[in-house]
């Protein structure tokens, strides 16, 4: 039980990689809140926790607000005690060439990826503080972290930037025991990749089978997807490794498509 009673918020935690991790968390002892905007669908999610004998809870969180933000991290502290691991996973995807990006769907991106990993860690940076145990703040980067795509300014330029916030929080936190990293997946096989293959097809007007092959996975050593699993267990690893050894680090989870 690598995180035995510890108080774990997860952001986009009703599906996909974030709901994964949730559940890999519940298994190792974590306390788990599933935070997400789709309440009900979180809820459920908390339920199937709680019938394999886990413990969770659901909240309601529209990370690019301030005000939901802050309510969630209280009521899951008022119910749990405090808060050990942060994972900001929260995230959307949109695709347009640069020059046809709606500055309201760029704005909208950087919101929900960035504002809300700072709102998150902002919110709960004070109670791993407190608490004089320190704590795990995790972000969901990606690939785009570290590299770039046509059609994805505004998700490069978002994922990039947690590296920097994320290398910022390893500084300040790191004498009160505050770790943070990130974790950049290639490509998960979850509702938002396939959201994104006929929207490629289209943009790049190749058929969705070769934005599969020629474009996502082309770069792989082995021509698959990363999966929800996978990720997980790097969510897992950096949750449960307890020194500043490992802080202000990333790890690539992409079956090679990256290699540093």
């Amino acid at each position: 039980m690598k995180l035995q009673d510890k108080v774990c918020i997860v952001t986009g935690a009703a599906s996909g990689i974030g709901k994964e991790i949730a559940h890999a968390y519940a298994r190792e002892g974590g306390k788990v809140a599933i935070a997400d905007l789709n309440l009900e669908a979180a809820q459920a999610s908390a339920d199937d926790i709680i019938k394999a004998g886990g413990t969770a809870m659901a909240v309601m969180m529209d990370v690019t607000s301030e005000e939901q933000v802050n309510a969630a991290v209280a009521a899951v502290v008022a119910a749990y005690g405090g808060v050990d691991v942060l994972v900001s996973n929260a995230g959307i995807q949109i695709v347009h060439p640069i020059e046809e990006f709606p500055f309201s769907d760029w704005k909208k991106m950087l919101a929900i990826h960035l504002d809300g990993a700072f709102l998150t860690t902002r919110a709960c940076v004070p109670h791993m503080q407190k608490s004089g145990k320190g704590g795990s703040i995790i972000y969901m980067g990606s690939v785009h972290s570290k590299e770039a795509s046509v059609l994805k300014s505004a998700y490069v330029t978002a994922k990039h930037g947690l590296m920097g916030l994320c290398k910022t929080v390893s500084k300040e936190g790191g004498k009160y025991g505050i770790r943070a990293n990130v974790i950049c997946p290639g490509f998960v096989r979850t509702p938002l990749v396939n959201k994104q293959i006929p929207e490629q097809a289209a943009a790049l007007k190749i058929s969705e089978e070769d934005v599969i092959k020629k474009v996502m996975l082309k770069e792989t050593v082995d021509g698959e997807f990363t999966t929800v699993q996978d990720v997980a267990e790097v969510a897992l690893l950096f949750a449960g490794f307890e020194s500043n050894a490992l802080t202000g680090q990333s790890l690539v989870v992409s079956h090679g498509w990256f290699m540093q």
